[in-house]
């Protein structure tokens, strides 16, 4: 490792990135692309997973490939790892489980469906789609990476929203990842994690706009600021690359110092 390109290149691997059709999901994607990675964009909106493949492969000469689904379905995983190895032409070794929901509202009147949504998308599919992927990798004898997006709140708990089912289910997905890693370290695919912090996305805008709310996050934050959305692109970069060869099993915080406290 002893240039930039041999620690940093993914150039000749498939990825496969889940929630690419906004937020944090679109920078995995850009980070990867950016990187070489040949990449399949999944998400249920079919039209802006199409839109922003065709960018990448224009804008950085990789294959790529949108591909409508929902996680929660075992259907709609199932087609979406075959299409993608279709598209892509083998396949994937580097899987980004970052599709996720955040119900809000408090413990004691939280309803029962909001709860099996979260575990569903939050939990299940990463479980669900990483054993499809692992699956195809230990039979053909091939190493890969795999990266869940957990959160700060898979070790603290939330001063500013009520989120039950979402704490729940990535503190689950933060130890998921470590078992997932010890099982899989045999085979040579490294499993780890990456924890944001308070980042303005499409999903987190509405609240963050808010003035009190936005105090609060800033306080609670030692960089004394939000984070930007394409500061998550150099930990996709590192874990799904050559420089983290002896990572995994790890939690990698983006938080501005957050979770030190």
């Amino acid at each position: 490792m002893d240039s930039l390109d041999s620690l940093f290149s993914i150039r000749g691997h498939r990825a496969l990135v889940t929630g690419a059709s906004s937020g944090l999901g679109v920078e995995c994607a850009i980070a990867l692309a950016l990187a070489g990675a040949d990449i399949a964009l999944v998400a249920r909106r079919a039209d802006r997973v199409v839109k922003l493949a065709a960018t990448l492969a224009h804008d950085y000469g990789v294959k790529a490939a949108g591909i409508g689904a929902d996680v929660s379905s075992d259907a709609d995983l199932e087609r979406a790892v075959a299409q993608a190895a279709g598209a892509l032409g083998g396949e994937v070794d580097i899987l980004v489980n970052n599709a996720g929901v955040s119900p809000t509202g408090r413990a004691e009147n939280f309803k029962r469906e909001d709860w099996d949504q979260a575990l569903a998308v939050n939990l299940t599919a990463p479980m669900m789609l990483s054993q499809r992927i692992a699956r195809a990798l230990i039979a053909a004898k091939k190493p890969g990476r795999i990266i869940n997006m957990a959160s700060i709140y898979s070790s603290v708990a939330s001063a500013v929203y009520r989120l039950s089912a979402y704490a729940a289910t990535k503190a689950a997905l933060a130890n998921l990842t470590r078992q997932l890693a010890v099982e899989w370290a045999p085979h040579g695919i490294l499993v780890n994690a990456i924890a944001p912090g308070w980042i303005p996305t499409e999903a987190t805008e509405g609240g963050i706009a808010k003035a009190a709310n936005r105090q609060r996050m800033e306080a609670f934050t030692p960089l004394g600021r939000l984070g930007r959305p394409e500061e998550i692109r150099g930990a996709v970069v590192f874990l799904a690359g050559p420089a983290s060869s002896y990572v995994t099993g790890a939690m990698l915080a983006i938080d501005g110092g957050y979770t030190a406290w």
